[in-house]
């Protein structure tokens, strides 16, 4: 098949498949007049790239993958050098996971400092002359 069937098949742009040819992720192959010829085993390392991509794995990262399937093994995962880049990649998964989580517990504590001052703001207006509550955004009363 020709590139433009290709990246259609692989739901991608003809652009893409040149940037991978030129990083030795797509082979490049050329029929005697010069255009670029594909056959179903590239559409397979287009779909191993792809889903990898959206696993939020970088390119580079999916070299291993598509070197084990260029190698005849039936999944791009079975290799050494895939299982290793999986468990990087789970390692990284996990410190994110950790900061993620750090995140989440600050900002929990944050609404409760903020619910708690806005409570105390609302039992003080409720003070005959205690001041209006405002909302700190926009200035409006709540």
């Amino acid at each position: 098949m020709r590139i433009g069937e290709l990246a259609a098949r692989a739901g991608t742009t003809t652009r893409t498949l040149r940037y991978y040819e030129s990083r030795g992720l797509l082979p490049a192959r050329r029929t005697g007049n010069g255009y670029r010829a594909y056959d179903e085993s590239d559409l397979r390392l287009l779909r191993q790239i792809r889903t990898l991509q959206d696993f939020g794995f970088d390119l580079e990262e999916t070299r291993p993958f598509v070197e084990c399937l260029r190698a005849g093994h039936p999944e791009g995962d079975s290799c050494p050098a895939s299982l290793a880049v999986y468990r990087r990649k789970l390692d990284e998964l996990d410190a994110l996971i950790g900061q993620l989580s750090g995140v989440r517990d600050t900002v929990a504590r944050q609404l409760e400092k903020a619910e708690l001052a806005r409570d105390g703001l609302a039992a003080e207006a409720e003070v005959p002359g205690g001041p209006e509550p405002v909302c700190e955004l926009g200035g409006d009363p709540w």
